[in-house]
């Protein structure tokens, strides 16, 4: 859990939150902790909070990003999240709980078969991303590995899908990129901003 601030917005801002939601090794908190690193710069009161199990072994990975002027709090309730940002497609299903009234849907169309699946206690639904469109239609689902590939390397997914949401909150892309400069290694940086500026550009296409 952390909390920060930065010189703050001169008027109110209310409290906003964004769930992310991914599966271990998919750079989860990474992308948390550019979200928050982008809206600290910006002047935001921040906090987050992280949720995980066996990350290691591709178990489900959840972070919260609340900002605003004024945050009580790190965690974010059902129905409170303004956005919900996933690599993987079933934890955006399992995660929509979170998602407030009118909040978007960005994601990856990415799959990865949890321990059940893989044991054949359970099936993976392969009608997913057609649930998740008919319970959320304005999702914005993508091939966010494959863009990240094309832009450099496949791991950058999750800035990807940054890049999409960038343009919903009120963080300018040189703050965006600066986050990225400061906190992803030198040799993953070229990749990392590629990915974002793609991610970018996929959010301008959306209607």
């Amino acid at each position: 859990m952390t909390a920060a601030r930065g010189g703050g917005p001169e008027e109110y801002v209310p409290t906003r939150s964004v769930v992310l939601a991914g599966v271990g090794g998919q750079g989860t908190i990474t992308a948390a902790n550019l979200l928050a690193s982008a809206l600290v710069a910006h002047g935001y009161d921040v906090k987050t909070s992280e949720v995980h199990g066996m990350a290691q072994r591709g178990g489900s990975v959840i972070s919260m990003v609340r900002y605003g002027s004024d945050v009580a709090s790190p965690l974010v309730g059902s129905g409170q999240a303004d956005a919900l940002v996933s690599t993987e497609l079933l934890e955006t299903l399992r995660n929509l709980e979170f998602l407030a009234p009118g909040g978007k849907v960005i994601g990856s169309r990415t799959r990865v078969d949890p321990l059940p699946v893989l044991q054949g206690a359970v099936a993976y639904p392969e009608d997913a991303e057609e649930r998740l469109l008919e319970l959320v239609p304005d999702s914005i689902i993508v091939d966010a590995a494959g863009i990240a590939a094309e832009a450099g390397d496949a791991r950058a997914a999750n800035t990807v899908l940054l890049g999409i949401l960038s343009p919903l909150l009120p963080v300018g892309s040189d703050e965006w990129l600066d986050a990225i400069e400061r906190l992803v290694p030198e040799k993953a940086l070229e990749a990392n901003r590629n990915a974002f500026l793609a991610g970018v550009e996929i959010a301008g296409r959306k209607p």
